[in-house]
């Protein structure tokens, strides 16, 4: 099987290869039997790159330590989830793992598109085939998985023991769906340049990919964050790594993109920023990917050093390239057909909005490359820290909230005086309560205090949003409330799914602004020794010892220390922390220690304990952080993930097809609200 495997990839990168060229040239001449030879390589390319991802598991569960790739992530005695997990824990894998997702999304594109976009898509296979061949090459000839050494050893390596965590057997996965799905809407894009076929047809084909590619994204970001701070044990959960930003690149556009499509489709404006947004999102994807695996940067989440990162700059500058020129040639066939006729409208709101969103991508971008600008102009390598993330960031995050609960409340093409004053009476007036509240509470950080009453403006919007849609059927049909809702949600998946995306936002920026009240404490415990801290809310916690214990699981060897907690002198619990020290299936030492973070936590705030070192025999050296409103951050995220579902619901574009139209296209008076048939 491992032979075959191996084989399959030179077979799948010649069938690769064969898609781009007929397809390319089917297009060109119109020949229908170029077009479906291309679309049938492409099945084929997928059906041999699975044969090759069928081989390389092979490999990793048999513990076939002749490959390269099993012996370097693997050992005899790591649990098998991790075992399948190596198969994207290292970089020849995870390579694998992204041609799968990409030729098993290529596939599916085409497939659902057998009888639609006719015109369109033997350039999408094309362009798909494309950067097929690039990654199948650069497998085969810079990073092959089923490369042999020369000796078999008598055991392997193993699994860096950060990565053997739960979050890693699926924030990866989704990372990669979410960066591979900006594949598809791409191609379409480029399809849709080449035969300047710039209208709504192509939008219509990419917009459920793009959401597929946001939505795997969210949930990558939202497990990545997970796992940083379960793991890595420095207390926090976003630290503006380059790798984390890189993630969080193709997100900011892509949300972007999907607030302008409505514009385009209601409107018919803001094209040359959806082409440039799709394009973007994959070229960011691609870079994200090139930071990860090229060693340019320091990160505890990218690969070292490779060859296979000199490949994917040369990609990235050939495709920044062909893109650049395809646009600034079709600048005329991506001409507006309706111009902005008021800056206070919903359009401008979404216009906005995408200035802010892109305006956070490029200060990420640019804090991401500075290091690496600097270092090749200056010869020295200037970090740029979360100082300067946060001091450009967090108030663009503030306006991008602001503007979250503003554009909905805001009329297509012109509001008028009347209409903002009863859209914005009731979220205004929840959103200065919140703050004279939260104020009162105690919260005088600004940046925190901005947070919450601007999340309250957001919140009250999406109340009343949901409450007038309730309300008209409930008039309307004689529906109770209680049915009213769901059916509500139902008939508009898309307005709907997105003010619960916007309320999973506003539950993150609460879970931000916790922040604030962060408090860390550094103790030495003895055995039997106990110290009291007090956290932001003048609490009292007391933290006693019970000792170190020390024994071998599995594999890996355990330092430990438990500790009896009381808060305001009642009892809370016990917080355990480990330092971990992996050995191989003979006992050796592999890797260097790891820490297993203690966790007590609640809605309020989590109390996380930290196991630093080990003094002499008993002496532990701990760390107590107290971090609140931490939960909210997954579950902000989760409703996120949850609104991004009911977007995507099959339903919600046929609704849109029977009825959206005419409703969008029937003839109002101006300042009056169009039905929101397509929200954020």
């Amino acid at each position: 099987m491992i032979l075959v495997g191996e084989l399959s990839l030179w077979v799948a990168l010649l069938m690769a290869v064969w898609a781009a060229t007929v397809s390319f040239a089917g297009g060109q001449m119109r020949r229908a039997d170029l077009i479906e030879s291309g679309e049938r390589a492409i099945y084929a390319t997928l059906a041999m790159v699975v044969l090759a991802s069928l081989g390389l598991l092979t490999a990793l569960l048999t513990h076939d330590f002749s490959i390269r790739y099993v012996a370097s992530y693997t050992s005899a005695n790591l649990p098998k989830v991790y075992t399948i997990t190596a198969f994207w824990g290292g970089q020849s894998g995870s390579l694998l793992f992204w041609a799968l997702i990409l030729a098993s999304y290529s596939a599916i594109a085409l497939w659902t598109n057998r009888t639609r976009n006719r015109e369109l898509m033997p350039y999408v296979t094309g362009t798909l085939a494309i950067i097929l061949v690039f990654f199948l090459a650069m497998i085969c000839l810079g990073s092959n998985p089923f490369e042999r050494l020369d000796f078999i050893p008598a055991d392997g390596r193993g699994l860096n023991p950060q990565l053997q965590n739960p979050g890693m057997a699926i924030h990866p996965p989704n990372l990669y769906l979410g960066y591979v799905g900006t594949s598809i809407p791409f191609a379409f894009a480029i399809a849709a340049l080449l035969t300047r076929r710039l209208d709504a047809e192509w939008l219509a084909a990419v917009r459920r990919w793009a959401l597929l590619a946001w939505f795997f994204n969210t949930v990558g970001i939202v497990l990545g964050m997970w796992w940083a701070y379960v793991e890595l044990g420095w207390g926090g959960y976003w630290a503006w790594d380059p790798v984390e930003n890189a993630s969080l690149l193709p997100w900011l556009v892509n949300t972007a993109f999907l607030h302008s499509i409505m514009v385009q489709e209601k409107r018919g404006m803001l094209r040359k920023w959806n082409v440039t947004l799709v394009v973007s999102a994959f070229l960011l994807s691609i870079f994200g990917t090139f930071i990860t695996r090229s060693g340019v940067i320091s990160s505890v989440h990218s690969f070292a050093q490779s060859p296979v990162g000199m490949w994917f700059a040369a990609f990235l500058v050939l495709a920044i390239v062909v893109t650049a020129y395809l646009v600034s040639t079709r600048l005329q066939d991506l001409r507006s057909t309706a111009e902005l006729e008021s800056m206070i409208s919903r359009e401008a709101a979404f216009l906005y909005n995408n200035l802010v969103l892109v305006g956070i991508a490029f200060s990420v971008l640019w804090g991401t490359l500075f290091p690496i600008i600097s270092e090749a102009v200056r010869g020295n390598k200037i970090t740029v820290g979360p100082p300067f993330f946060n001091t450009v960031n967090i108030p663009l995050g503030l306006l991008l909230l602001l503007l979250t609960g503003i554009g909905p409340l805001i009329a297509w093409r012109r509001a008028s005086v009347a209409n903002l004053k009863r859209q914005f009476l009731m979220p205004v007036a929840a959103a200065v309560a919140i703050g004279i509240l939260v104020f009162a509470l105690g919260v005088h950080d600004l940046a925190a205090l901005l947070s919450f009453t601007f999340g309250g403006l957001v919140l009250a919007t999406i109340v009343q949003e949901f409450y007038k849609g309730v309300n008209a059927r409930h008039h309307m049909y004689g529906e109770s409330r209680v049915i009213a809702l769901p059916r509500l949600v139902a008939r508009n998946r898309r307005r709907y799914g997105g003010y619960i995306v916007h309320l999973g936002i506003v539950v993150v920026f609460a879970a931000f602004a916790g922040l604030a009240f962060k408090r860390e404490f550094d103790l030495t415990l003895n055995p039997g020794d106990s110290k009291t801290v007090t956290d932001a809310w003048g609490h009292r916690w007391t933290f006693l010892s019970q000792g170190i214990s020390r024994y071998s699981v599995l594999n890996r060897d355990v330092t430990a220390i438990a500790l009896d907690v009381t808060r305001d002198g009642k009892p809370a619990g016990v917080i355990t922390s480990e330092k971990r020290q992996h050995v191989d299936s003979r006992g050796a030492p592999t890797f260097e220690p790891s820490t297993e973070v203690g966790i007590m936590g609640s809605f309020k705030q989590d109390v996380y304990v930290v196991l630093a070192g080990v003094r002499g025999a008993d002496d532990a050296e701990i760390r107590v952080t107290f971090n609140p409103l931490v939960r909210w951050v997954w579950l902000g995220g989760a409703l996120m993930a949850l609104g991004g579902l009911v977007v995507m619901w099959p339903a919600a574009d046929r609704h849109r097809a029977q009825s959206g139209y005419a409703a969008v296209l029937k003839p109002r008076p101006i300042g009056e609200r169009v039905p929101d048939l397509v929200g954020a």
